[in-house]
């Protein structure tokens, strides 16, 4: 079977309309076609590969919706504003469907918390929606952490972490006692729980493997003092060490299951994956020379099956699923592609592209016959004309370092004197590919070029290229940017005199020091939920923490000594400011809390400092909420053109 052929003739027959980069582009869409939550969000595919359900938006209603293999609809459940973290099919009758919440706290480390909820959903069968332990007054109607689905004596069970409240006595009420996960199992149709496992000792984490029969494989606990971590499988100690940042931790169960993977610091500071059978045995290096974008495994065994490498793409040990893999990479070799879920035969797979006149696309690949079939697009007013080119611009730091960034290309222009949206990635530990960008699209729809550069710290090459952003914010990783610029405008692409800098978390931290503890670079500057102050960063981390030591060295380990903190703090240098600023941050944010812009705010005031505040109502770090995504799009962009027009 000419798998790759099949592909191709079906894939190029969806897209001829496609035109080239730099066709003449139509006008611009609507900022509401960007800042929206797309029409798909996401989808999953059953154990049969006969259902299929798909998060989407038709006719301003969102939804997840479910159809079966001739795409006929079976059931739809509304999903309203829900924050949908994830879902998954449990076979293929029920959808364990992931939300979260922020809720306010008193008494605790921190002021506000994000708890995830996990429902689960009757596809094919009349029923209730069910709420994982809600029918458990001792334990907390949370989750924390998913440990897989698996079929135990004919029965499908889910496990997860649980907190148990502590009886009260008399009364009959509970009370809360620790934050210390027990593992439960928790049958799906049954909505019984049983704990299988009991939490970490005070001043302890743990963290589980359950394997193919439900039963836990390994154990991993970590002092939360001075970092001592011990491995266990049957009670019996298979490897131990010290970690005095924490930085160790579980990654599965290798591929025939017999064995297991963990994570842990090399004598190079370098994080390593690390093989050991449960049975016991030396500890040898996994996978050491290649660079893994993401894990593939099981979902019915916990089993590893293949990993996404960064430069290779999809690597699986089955050579029939690695030939297919192989064939749909191929037919959609232009595009970014991910295959996002597949049956366990690997008969179908779900994939989801994007890139170069492609707004987001989802396809259903049947191996059996060797046909892709589009079955739902994510923006469908962004036609391909409407999507600026993507492309991987390289260049090199200041100080020899090689490095690279996504450039952006207003839809039908040319790469020449173009206004710049400088536009850095959050995390700081992430990166960003040739992939289309709801942000980066949005700006080059109205004119710019946006560059989305990849600076050290950054996860797209090795662990040291990673580890050489430690110590660095505000600083080399801060002229990593200024120095991609540079190229751009060596090349002639971009205009260097017509810049602002626009960016969410760190992104928001390096918007704030490109126009005070840099100057003369950029017009204006975006800040979305950003650090403000790297001493209040460490404080408020530190404090979630319960004041741990491991985390206060993990902290320490990427920022650098505190004495230097100040110098790289934009709130500190407000003064400075030589281009207006806008601050935009959500309420509910409870990774970089508010007031990091609200201080930043005080501080510009005071210095007399042009700046705009807006405050995001019931968002999260994450912009999950499609009203307060667009709110803040909107901001953003109409601010960059009042400071930086595109004409």
């Amino acid at each position: 079977m000419k798998v790759v052929i099949h592909f191709l003739a079906v894939f190029a027959a969806l897209f001829t309309t496609f035109a080239s980069p730099h066709a003449h582009a139509q006008e611009p869409a609507p900022l509401s076609a960007y800042g929206a939550l797309p029409e798909v969000e996401d989808a999953a595919i059953s154990s049969s590969g006969n259902n299929i359900a798909i998060l989407l938006t038709a006719h301003g209603t969102r939804q997840v919706v479910f159809f079966d293999s001739d795409m006929k609809l079976i059931r739809r459940v509304a999903a309203g504003e829900t924050k949908v973290r994830y879902f998954d099919w449990i076979g293929d009758d029920q959808l364990l469907l992931v939300t979260s919440q922020t809720e306010d706290l008193w008494g605790f480390t921190t002021d506000k918390a994000e708890f995830s909820v996990a429902r689960l959903i009757p596809v094919t069968y009349e029923g209730e929606i069910e709420t994982v332990f809600a029918k458990r007054r001792d334990l907390v109607n949370s989750v924390l952490g998913n440990y897989g689905v698996r079929k135990v004596d004919g029965e499908w069970a889910a496990y997860f972490g649980a907190i148990e409240l502590q009886r009260t006595g008399r009364t009959g009420g509970y009370n809360w006692d620790n934050g210390r996960p027990f593992l439960y199992q928790f049958g799906t149709r049954s909505g019984q729980a049983r704990r299988i496992s009991n939490s970490a000792r005070q001043d302890e984490s743990r963290d589980w493997v359950v394997d193919a029969s439900g039963n836990v494989a390994a154990t991993l606990d970590v002092s939360l003092k001075d970092g001592d971590w011990v491995l266990k499988a049957n009670d019996t100690i298979i490897a131990q060490g010290n970690e005095r940042n924490g930085r160790v931790g579980l990654v599965g169960l290798g591929y025939d299951g017999r064995s297991v993977i963990y994570s842990a610091r090399d004598e190079e500071n370098i994080s390593r994956w690390y093989e050991i059978p449960l049975a016991g045995g030396e500890a040898r290096p996994f996978l050491r020379e290649v660079d893994i974008e993401r894990l593939y495994w099981d979902e019915s065994t916990g089993h590893l099956i293949g990993y996404l490498d960064v430069e290779k793409g999809p690597v699986f040990n089955d050579p029939a699923h690695q030939k297919a893999a192989t064939g749909i990479r191929k037919a959609f070799a232009d595009f970014d592609l991910r295959m996002v879920d597949w049956s366990p035969d690997f008969k179908k797979v779900l994939v989801r592209t994007s890139g170069n006149g492609d707004s987001g696309s989802w396809f259903v690949v049947d191996l059996t016959n060797g046909k892709a079939q589009a079955i739902a697009y994510e923006r469908e007013a962004l036609t391909p004309q409407r999507v600026g080119e993507v492309s991987t611009f390289e260049f090199t730091a200041a100080d020899g370092l090689e490095m690279d960034g996504i450039l952006t290309l207003p839809p039908g222009t040319e790469a020449s004197n173009l206004p710049l949206v400088m536009l850095p990635h959050g995390g700081p530990h992430s990166h960003d590919r040739e992939q289309f960008d709801w942000w980066a699209q949005a700006f080059a729809s109205r004119g710019y070029a946006v560059f989305q550069p990849n600076f050290r710290g950054s996860t797209n090459r090795s662990q040291s290229f990673k580890l050489a952003g430690y110590g660095e914010w505000g600083r080399k990783m801060q002229t990593d940017l200024s120095d991609g610029l540079a190229a751009l405008a060596d090349k002639g692409i971009v205009d260097p005199d017509r810049a602002c800098i626009v960016g969410a978390s760190y992104g928001g931290y390096a918007a704030l020091a490109g126009v005070t503890l840099q100057q003369d670079l950029y017009r204006c500057a975006v800040a979305v939920a950003p650090v403000s102050d790297i001493s209040a960063m460490f404080n408020e981390d530190y404090r979630a923490s319960g004041g741990q030591p491991i985390t206060k060295a993990a902290l320490l380990d990427q920022l650098g000594p505190k004495d230097r903190w100040h110098d790289v703090s934009p709130r500190r240098f407000a003064d400075r400011a030589d281009a207006p600023i806008m601050l935009i941050h959500g309420k509910d944010d409870t990774v970089v809390p508010y007031s990091h812009s609200h201080k930043m705010a005080d501080a510009l005031k005071d210095a007399g400092k042009p700046y705009e505040i807006i405050a995001l109502e019931g968002e999260d770090h994450w912009l999950s909420l499609s009203t307060t995504r667009l709110q803040m799009l909107e901001a953003a962009v109409g601010f960059v053109q009042k400071h930086n027009p595109a004409d």
